[in-house]
């Protein structure tokens, strides 16, 4: 069933669920959603398994009309999301009417937003994922990015009129900025690199590169040296790997990133901040702390009970809570000596 019409395309929107696993002995790479946290959150929202496919948006909005009734919700970046021109509320199920016209507006807080529906997007398998990888055009939509003309396959779900919606709790959304503290536990390689390597690498800052992509984010800053250069025998890589090659300079492997790679690696992001690092622009600013693998498993399991905490909404409540902020901010600016 066609759900939707991509009337303009936008940046860099592709179809991803949480990867292609069983293949990377063949040299194929995972792929999947930068910011999986944000994807399983918005496939609980609407009803979804989590390895639902959903739409990944990478800061400049596609538009899109919806050609049936549906259940969508938005999650990730905040890029402004509007039906019909009006303001969405993310990190929340809302119903769409056939016709209606989703659009994104300008940045306000991250990178890459997401896009469920209920029942998933239902483009073919290719090696058991429906992720899109550009490079080979694996997946998704003719393996790319959508644009205008395409019609996203949905699999039909019943709408309910006035039905409860779900959220994530509001103090457990999720923001961004522009400098993002990352965990990460040494190794594979770190005893590749001189004391005074690793203390860089902890106690430095580094900027996000413009040559950063899905697959790899490209730091600059402090060099952090090698005790005797930096190549080893291939090896495997996993999500979040932090690869130093010759420069010194470090570059964070990410979804798309190959199968097996030559350099040293000092550390590996911890899973629980891979969506951190997913949500970061160019000229961001990261930092890096060591922690334990107790600590890097314990964060992991808070970020899934996180998730066990998406709640469902009574309309009602929902809208008188909505009354009371207004009045409480109305109030406020009053107070300030402004009009509301």
């Amino acid at each position: 069933m066609d759900l939707i019409e991509v009337l303009d395309g936008g940046m860099l929107s592709t179809v991803q669920d949480l990867g292609r696993y069983g293949y990377q002995r063949y040299g194929v790479p995972v792929s999947g959603a930068l910011d999986l946290f944000a994807l399983r959150a918005g496939n609980r929202l609407v009803g979804n398994a989590d390895d639902a496919a959903g739409l990944e948006i990478t800061l400049i909005g596609p538009r899109l009309r919806f050609l049936s009734p549906a259940v969508i919700a938005i999650t990730g970046a905040d890029l402004d999301p509007r039906l019909d021109g009006h303001r969405v509320s993310m990190w929340q199920s809302v119903p769409v009417k056939e016709g209606t016209t989703l659009a994104f507006g300008d940045v306000r807080d991250g990178v890459r937003a997401y896009l469920a529906v209920a029942g998933g997007f239902d483009v073919p398998l290719v090696l058991g994922s429906r992720s899109t990888y550009t490079r080979s055009k694996l997946g998704g939509i003719g393996g790319r990015a959508i644009r205008a003309g395409d019609r996203l396959p949905g699999v039909a779900a019943p709408v309910v009129e006035g039905a409860r919606s779900r959220r994530l709790p509001r103090r457990l959304v999720p923001t961004y900025g522009h400098q993002h503290a990352l965990r990460v536990v040494l190794g594979p390689q770190d005893d590749a690199f001189s004391e005074e390597g690793v203390r860089a690498f902890l106690s430095s800052a580094y900027q996000v590169s413009e040559q950063s992509d899905r697959i790899g984010y490209r730091l600059n800053g402090p060099t952090i040296a090698h005790k005797a250069g930096p190549d080893i025998i291939s090896d495997g890589i996993p999500f979040g790997a932090v690869q130093v090659p010759a420069d010194g300079q470090p570059i964070v492997l990410l979804a798309d990133r190959g199968t097996t790679g030559g350099y040293t690696k000092i550390a590996t992001l911890i899973s629980a901040d891979l969506p951190r690092l997913a949500q970061a622009m160019p000229s961001d600013e990261v930092t890096f702390a060591r922690v334990s693998l107790e600590d890097a498993n314990r964060a992991l399991r808070e970020q899934e009970d996180r998730l066990d905490q998406i709640e469902t909404v009574d309309p009602d409540a929902e809208r008188a809570w909505a009354v009371r902020a207004a009045a409480a901010a109305a109030a406020a600016a009053i107070a300030r000596g402004h009009r509301p």
